[in-house]
């Protein structure tokens, strides 16, 4: 038998159904190349030959999501770690290779490569059980957000084509009442058939608040039109049933929103992330899966770098100081942070002085909350460096 390597380095391309691994020596030699299947057994097998490889294995991903969930688990359960690989930095490196074909054995050699050269990626770390939980329940918040922005954009849409003046009338988006009257009347002839009367007294006993003046911004809207357009009936058959439909989401994002609030709220960290003017549960939950573990940063400054708030040099001969946005951060980061810096300006607060010194210096609106939060950045690291609350005014240092 051949005696083992010194080091060897393992690349594997991630999928759903199947991995593809391959493993070079210390030369870029091919020493094992296979295709694994996305299953325990399969996986742990392929480990035990990887690993009779080599003294050393360095193992290396370009997925770090729900696909390669399962290898990653069986990695750590073996005290193994993994570095991630951009997708972007793989597909550039591919053509430094020969040949122009793509292949799932290629794009796995490519990352083992890319591994061997350089040492300055980052490791992935296994999320622990309340971050992988507080990852779920934000996704599905996301794609009930998506869902509920897709349904009222439908519903306005029909409702624009059988009664505009309607559809004009409300903000469908955060008028629960208006989305109860469409429940029950989506016609001009239906809601002054019923009268201003018996309307809020049908809008009262369903729980619609203003029920009056939600009553008679119907009716006005249904005094304008007159005529019938083609389509009506089956038009209101389903504006009923998306207004439904939205009602019922709600409150499925209502108990999630809750949901989340209590898994989060068990973070030790969480009481001084939600201190932070701006950052409610929502987004400290965001900001936990984001972000990982708050403590792996070094300083402020790298915490800002991975959210994108840093400008970067693109300097080049006699031009220097040229610096631009960066390109590769965390966009769900950045959100977290600018998401939140917006929100902090709408109460008067330091925040709010910040930002209107910074309009004040001639900054635009968007530059001036960007500005803010990389402000905050420092502000959160050195608050959860300390492990205490914000508080408006800075804590007085004591004499030495």
């Amino acid at each position: 038998m051949t005696p083992p390597r010194a080091r060897a380095w393992a690349g594997i391309d991630a999928g759903k159904g199947h991995h593809w691994a391959a493993v070079v020596d210390d030369t870029g030699a091919t020493l094992w190349s296979k295709k694994i299947d996305n299953d325990e057994t399969a996986i742990l097998t392929a480990l035990g030959e990887i690993l009779a490889l080599a003294e050393e294995v360095s193992f290396a991903v370009d997925i770090s999501g729900t696909a390669s969930a399962l290898l990653l688990a069986l990695l750590a359960a073996h005290g193994i770690s993994a570095v991630y690989v951009p997708g972007r930095t793989v597909n550039r490196m591919s053509g430094a290779y020969r040949g122009e074909g793509k292949t799932d054995a290629k794009d796995a050699y490519v990352i083992a490569e890319t591994s061997r050269h350089r040492n300055d990626f980052a490791t992935i770390d296994v999320p622990a059980q309340l971050a992988a939980d507080l990852a779920l329940l934000t996704a599905h918040r996301a794609d009930l957000v998506a869902d509920r922005v897709r349904m009222i954009n439908r519903l306005r849409d029909v409702l624009t084509g059988v009664f505009p003046a309607l559809e004009r009338a409300f903000d469908y988006s955060a008028h629960k009442g208006a989305l109860v009257l469409l429940t029950g009347y989506q016609t001009p002839s239906a809601i002054r058939c019923r009268g201003h009367t018996r309307l809020t007294a049908w809008l009262a006993k369903r729980g619609v608040r203003s029920a009056e003046t939600v009553a008679a911004t119907a009716i006005t809207a249904a005094a304008a039109q007159q005529t019938t357009l083609p389509g009506e009936a089956v038009a209101s058959q389903i504006v009923a049933e998306l207004a439904r439909a939205i009602l019922d989401l709600d409150d499925r994002i209502k108990r999630l929103e809750t949901q989340i609030r209590d898994t989060f709220r068990t973070h030790p960290q969480a009481e001084t992330i939600e201190s932070l003017p701006g950052m409610g549960p929502i987004l400290g939950a965001e900001l936990v899966v984001a972000a990982g573990d708050l403590g792996s940063y070094a300083d402020s400054g790298h915490l800002a770098s991975a959210a994108g708030l840093v400008p970067v040099p693109r300097d080049s001969g006699r031009r220097t100081g040229n610096l631009h946005r960066p390109k590769r951060y965390s966009r769900r980061l950045r959100r977290v942070f600018y998401l939140s810096a917006q929100t902090s300006i709408i109460r008067d607060g330091p925040n709010r002085d910040f930002y209107l010194k910074k309009r004040s210096e001639g900054c635009l609106h968007v530059q001036a909350v960007i500005a803010l939060a990389r402000r905050r950045v420092s502000v959160l690291w050195a608050l959860l460096r300390d492990g205490r609350a914000f508080t408006p005014a800075p804590p007085v240092t004591l004499a030495a």
